[in-house]
Order: C-alpha cells, then structure tokens, then sequence
C-alpha cells in the first residue's frame, strides 16, 4: 500500500472551511495556548458543504459533518446518513459508509490531540445512490498540541484510491481530476497539513464535486467534501519540567547499622554512650588511672617512713 505525508500552505486548508482553529484570533496563533489553561482539540470524518439542484429548479443546500467532536469526546460509527427533501424519493441518502470511521479528542492543561479515521469507506451523493463519488482504503489525520513544544499534525491516505469508478493516482504536487461523460467530474487533492506555534491542523482528502445524476429528481451536485480532519490548540500552561527543583529537598542519609538492630537504634546507642562516658576505651582508662594511684600512694608511703627515722 501507498502512503502519503504532505504539507501546503495554509491557504489551502482554509479554503476547505475544515481548520477553524487557524483562522481564531491572532493572541492565539502566535502564543499564549488556549485560555482558562487547557488545551482544544476536534476531529471529524466528514465534512461536506454540497448544493443539490433538482430538476425542479429547486435548489437544496447538503451541509453536514459526520462524527465531529470536540474534546473531550469520541465518535464511532460505520453508517452515517442524511435526509433531504424532495431528492431520491424522499428517502436518507447514506452519504459514507465504512468498515471504520471514527474520530477522537482529548485535551487537558498538559496536552491535546485530536485523530479521525476511515477504513474501507465509500462516499455517495444525492442522486447516484449506486455509484460511489469515491472509494479509499484507509485515511487518517492527526493533531497533537503539547504544552511548551511544537504542535504536530500528519495526514496520510494508504492504498488505493478510486473515484466515479475509476483507479486513481493521487500526487502532493496538485490535484487529480476524474472526469466521467455523462456523469461528472471530480478534483481529488492532498489536503495537507499546517501548524503554528500553538496550534496543528490536518485533513487527508478534499474532493471539489460537480456531477450531473439526472435521475432521480437531481440535476447537478456541486461543491466540497473534506476527509478525516483533525485540530488542536496548545494549552495555556508550560510543559513539565524533567529538570530537578532549583531547591531539592536533600535529607540527611541515615546510618545502617552492622548488628541486628535497626540503623535508627545503632544510631541512638552510640549517641547514648557518648552522653554518658561508656565506649569501649572506658575499662583501658579505668585501669590506668587505678595504676597511677596505687604509685602514687606507694611513693607516699616510703616518705612518711624515712621521715619516721
């Protein structure tokens, strides 16, 4: 399988409408995190800003977004469908399905992180309920924003992609156009990713759409769908430090004692015998002391008794 890492410039991702994070007020983009200290985080599968004429003349705007969350939250589905009125004989018009399609996001005042997923997934409009717009293997975006370091995003698309029925090659160097006589054409781009100082935005696929079912009560189906976003905004707070404190708490090293008492009771021991005279020179000072004595008297002993002659 093919996978694919790419960046372009932000006013790419802009243009898909899919990264609100990077058009948020300049304090945020350029430092300072996300107020009141926790980071931001959102991911969604699918977004699609479509407009569906019918034959009628009439025109009905399809706007949605497929397992969008915002942190803290999860989204896990596999059948994700609209209705609209008047198109396909009133019935819900199952816009993806897949094997996986889920999206993730998690923030706190350390880190957030925000991943959307699909697998095996398949992508349909109004109006061509037994073609698929496109087809793709697996799709992932990925936004991490961690405090004190610099944000991260990634998109790749693995395997193989195929669009109104047909194998297509995607590149990063701009985008792939589809175009199918009698039904319609499609330009497939790379979305790409972008980050900032404080926040990280990515999108796997963006697919500009203007087909012409003319069955079914649908004319035309313009506009855009965005594949597996993912935003994060950095947290307020400064990241954890693994430096040691400028004052580390230092406690003094305790004596281990030799015998089968404690280090705390060989401690105290010793202690005691210095505030009381013992140890073990005690029986060597004693008997010198006893020896000096008994000299001393001897000597005195021998003068009364030559004074006494």
């Amino acid at each position: 399988m093919n996978s694919h890492t790419f960046r372009l410039p932000a006013a790419v991702l802009l243009a898909t409408g899919a990264v609100a994070l990077l058009t948020a007020p300049p304090a945020f983009a350029t430092g300072g995190g996300a107020t009141g200290g926790e980071g931001k985080a959102g991911a969604v599968v699918l977004r699609a800003g479509l407009d569906v004429g019918l034959l009628n003349t009439v025109h009905v705007p399809l706007k949605t977004t497929l397992n969008e969350v915002s942190a803290p939250a999860t989204a896990e589905k596999t059948a994700l469908t609209v209705t609209l009125d008047g198109v396909e004989g009133n019935k819900p018009v199952s816009v993806l399905r897949a094997d996986v399609a889920t999206s993730k996001a998690t923030a706190d005042k350390t880190r957030a992180e925000a991943e959307a997923n699909l697998a095996k997934a398949s992508v349909h409009v109004p109006g061509l309920p037994l073609l698929s717009l496109i087809e793709v293997e697996k799709v992932t975006s990925k936004a991490v924003c961690e405090a004190g370091k610099k944000p991260v995003a990634s998109a790749n698309v693995l395997g193989t992609v195929t669009a109104l029925g047909k194998k297509v090659t995607l590149s990063a160097g701009g985008p792939t156009k589809v175009d199918v006589p009698g039904v319609g054409r499609i330009d497939l781009e790379l979305s790409g990713t972008e980050t900032t100082s404080t926040t990280a935005a990515a999108a796997a696929l963006r697919l500009k759409i203007a087909v012409n079912p003319l069955n079914l009560n649908v004319a035309k189906v313009d506009g855009e769908i965005v594949l597996a976003e993912a935003h994060c905004e950095s947290p307020a707070g400064a990241a954890p430090s693994s430096a040691p404190p400028a004052n580390p708490d230092i406690k003094p090293q305790t004596a281990t004692g030799t015998g089968t008492g404690s280090a705390t009771s060989g401690g105290t021991t010793g202690a005691n015998l210095a505030e009381t005279g013992g140890g073990s020179l005690t029986p060597y000072v004693a008997g010198g002391a006893l020896t000096l004595l008994a000299i001393g008297g001897g000597a005195l002993l021998l003068t009364r008794r030559g004074r006494a002659s």
